[in-house]
């Protein structure tokens, strides 16, 4: 028989089979919806995987908040130690951290690892003087990696030596590149799990689980309650940088089959049951038609009863409505659960109701786009009151059913409390918010930037106020801060940051800023590397506004050089005044006594007129020290916009009759544009006796040339006088050419006052003066004007 034919007397038998075939159908859909409810359930895992990564990532987003307070309030306990490293103004400080942050125990400073420094006292005091490093091995084991890492490291939960549990954070404190010690912070125990949000998880799917690793044993120890033997469970953890800490979330139902499937399972089984009987029911004959209806009508019945069932024991809140004003039609026991009302309650009341804000009486905005089939579902946030007063949060996800005829019957809105995670969330909100005031607080730029480009992460808005930029401005840019260091300032900065980052060395350096103005500011910068392994992961420092300090020194520093010098001329003074003083007294002495023992009347009248001669030398002398005390002792000489070149020519007008009886020429080259600040007597005193001693000091065979130049130098402008005169023999004159009665010539006239006088005039002006000389050539002076 061929295979045609074989399979037509199958069917032929097969459809006298009515059950036959319809259990073969039976078990082709049962195979089907078994393959879709597998495929359902990885869903639902990876959903549930997801959910807990998610729930996971939020609480250690509050643990890397807590972690960053406590960083920042032990960098700024660091701040105040001074030059000597002893803390300045500690308790004041600590008092406002204390205060901007309850969950903190303790704050303390330990230099070389004992408990110095320490606020609050009270409560607190049995931890005076403790020596970390005497502690445990623990401890000492934490404290050598906290040192050696040189980054924050945090240790506990563990028994307090004042008493209670907590948890220790410690920053390593580096002076000059040595260790000095430890800047810490004490957490409270209970208030750490409180803010990281573990104690407030309300959610039966899934529960925390924190643990320490113990560094000496390797052993891992649990912190809260509940189950610690999970390890064979679905559960996912994570661990933080500077701790030997692991958070767990460890999935509740593990093995269970979740109520998603349930349903779709139910429904599976039942339409794969109710398909098998519709083919057998086919197959028969005619006349039991009309009990297949019956049963199917007695089947569905059983199938609304179980629907029924499932939704009234459903883990999230369920709701009919009317799709007009909200109207309850009909609610299970967890929407009850959740607005704490009776089922009978709530079946007289609407959505709108129990809403927070009251919305406006009919059909919303999106109840018509759900109507109008333009969504198929409306997905919001809202607020709702609890019959006992307080405010519910819900996630709402409302759908609706239509009939035969298209028209929506009622919405179907499945409502979950999520309260509990919007107070988790505001935990967190408040922390940022508490560590920004912290940060704001800090008289400084508290800035993060990436260790290997230097881009900035984060700048706290302190920079507005010290460089004049947003942050949003600096945070534009990935070089923005070297973009802004001053041009002579930014090459020698970004190396030695570069090079100290990558040594893993703490460092401490100042530079300059241009300010959004334009401005140039000075700053100290205080920079921690923040490592993993000994690689840099991250810089984290603060910038501090020293322009005042550098003013400061500056007005030292010139105070400093103004007595030094005032110094360096009351010496030579009183040199001078002992050394003329003297010469001339014993002149005096020795004559009064000649005239004491001579007899003779006319050699006592000739020492009497030695006498007025040295006499009269000595009131001369006096005159010219007089003038030397006013000069060195003018500290403060009054300043005019002078022209230089009209000073010149006035100074030639005086010498005029010298010029005219010498024959000489005087060539002013000076610019009449060049502008000098200076005393008007001093210049007119210093052109005078440098211009008349190139005439005076002419060369006997020549008749006297003296040519002035002005040219810029260094930044200053500079007067150069030059003659063609007998010159100066520097090698043998040089070291006391400016000094009082110093001559180098055999003129009678020659005093030794003027080039003295001249030379403290220009100093005390704030200027210079320079010679170059050829003998019997000529000699060049230059002035050097501030």
């Amino acid at each position: 028989m061929r295979l045609k034919e074989k399979l037509i007397v199958f069917i032929a038998w097969l459809s006298g089979k009515p059950k036959v075939i319809g259990l073969c159908v039976f078990f082709f859909l049962l195979l089907l919806i078994g393959l879709l409810v597998i495929q359902r359930y990885q869903i639902i895992k990876e959903g549930r995987r997801l959910e807990m990564a998610n729930v996971l990532n939020v609480v250690k987003q509050n643990v890397q908040l807590v972690l960053n307070n406590g960083s920042a309030a032990t960098l700024t306990l660091a701040m105040t130690l001074n030059d000597r490293g002893i803390p300045k103004n500690f308790d004041a400080v600590a008092a406002r951290l204390i205060a901007s942050n309850p969950d903190y125990k303790a704050l303390e400073l330990l230099p070389k690892g004992i408990i110095k420094y320490l606020y609050p006292k009270k409560g607190n005091e049995p931890a005076l003087n403790f020596d970390l490093f005497k502690k445990s091995e623990e401890s000492r084991l934490m404290a050598d990696k906290s040192i050696a890492s040189k980054m924050m490291y945090y240790a506990g939960p563990y028994e307090l030596q004042q008493g209670g549990m907590g948890i220790v954070g410690r920053l390593p404190i580096y002076r000059e590149n040595r260790f000095w010690g430890f800047s810490a912070v004490v957490i409270k125990q209970d208030a750490f799990f409180n803010s990281i949000g573990v104690y407030n998880n309300k959610n039966n799917n899934f529960y925390f689980q924190f643990s320490n690793v113990d560094i000496a044993t390797g052993k891992e120890d649990f912190f809260l309650k509940g189950d610690r033997d999970f390890l064979g469970q679905d559960h996912q953890s994570t661990s933080f940088a500077g701790t030997n800490w692991k958070l767990y979330v460890i999935n509740a139902d593990n093995g269970i089959i979740p109520f998603q499937l349930l349903y779709p399972l139910l429904f599976g089984i039942g339409l794969a049951i109710l398909s098998s009987l519709l083919v057998v029911q086919v197959v028969k004959k005619t006349t039991e038609l009309q009990n297949l209806v019956d049963s199917q009508k007695l089947k569905l019945i059983n199938t609304e009863t179980k629907f029924k069932t499932i939704f009234d024991q459903a883990a999230i809140g369920i709701a009919l409505v009317t799709p007009t004003d909200g109207r309850f039609l009909q609610v299970n026991k967890k929407l009850c659960d959740i607005l704490g009302y009776m089922e009978s309650e709530l079946l007289n009341l609407s959505f709108q109701n129990i809403t927070l804000p009251n919305p406006l009486n009919g059909a919303s905005d999106h109840t018509k786009r759900l109507d109008n089939g333009l969504v198929k579902e409306y997905r919001v946030q809202k607020k709702y009151l609890h019959k006992e007063g307080y405010v519910k949060w819900c996630n709402i996800v409302e759908t609706p059913l239509w009939n035969d005829d298209g028209e929506p019957t009622s919405h179907i809105v499945i409502i979950e409390d999520v309260t509990d995670r919007k107070a988790a969330e505001k935990i967190v909100l408040d922390s940022q918010l508490r560590i920004e005031s912290l940060i704001n607080t800090i008289d400084g730029i508290v800035w993060e930037a990436d260790p290997n480009t230097f881009e900035f992460t984060f700048i706290s808005k302190k920079v507005e106020d010290i460089l004049g930029y947003s942050v949003e401005e600096w945070l534009s840019s990935p070089t923005f801060w070297a973009d802004h260091i001053h041009p002579d300032d930014k090459a020698w900065a970004i190396e030695y940051c570069t090079v100290s980052t990558r040594k893993n060395i703490q460092h401490d350096f100042e530079y300059r800023m241009v300010a959004k103005d334009g401005t140039i500011v000075w700053l100290r910068d205080i920079v921690n590397v923040i490592s993993e392994n000994n690689n840099p992961i991250l810089l984290r420092g603060i910038m501090i506004d020293v322009g005042e300090n550098k003013q400061a020194q500056d007005a030292l520093n010139h105070s400093f050089n103004l007595v030094t010098e005032q110094n360096k001329r009351l010496l030579n003074f009183s040199y001078i005044v002992s050394h003329n003083l003297r010469s001339h007294t014993s002149n005096i002495q020795a004559i009064t006594n000649l005239i004491g023992q001579t007899s003779s009347e006319e050699e006592r009248i000739e020492l009497i007129e030695v006498l007025k001669t040295v006499s009269g030398l000595l009131n001369e002398t006096m005159l010219n020290l007089n003038k030397v005390v006013s000069i060195q002792t003018s500290i403060d000489v009054i300043k005019e916009r002078l022209s230089l070149s009209n000073y010149i020519n006035k100074t030639i007008e005086i010498l005029n009759d010298q010029i005219v009886l010498t024959n000489a020429l005087v060539k002013n080259n000076v610019p009449k544009d060049v502008i000098v600040n200076y005393n008007p007597a001093y210049l007119e005193s210093i052109l005078l006796n440098f211009i008349f001693n190139s005439i005076r000091y002419s060369h006997p065979d020549r008749n006297p040339v003296v040519e002035l130049d002005s040219f810029i130098e260094d930044s200053q402008t500079v007067l150069q006088i030059s003659d063609n005169g007998i010159g100066i023999d520097l090698e043998k004159h040089g070291e006391e050419l400016y000094g009082l009665y110093k001559t180098f010539n055999k003129k009678p006239d020659s005093k030794g006052v003027g080039l003295f006088i001249t030379k403290n005039q220009i100093d005390a002006m704030g200027g210079k003066v320079t010679v170059s000389s050829v003998i019997n050539e000529g000699t060049t002076f230059k002035i050097y004007f501030k």
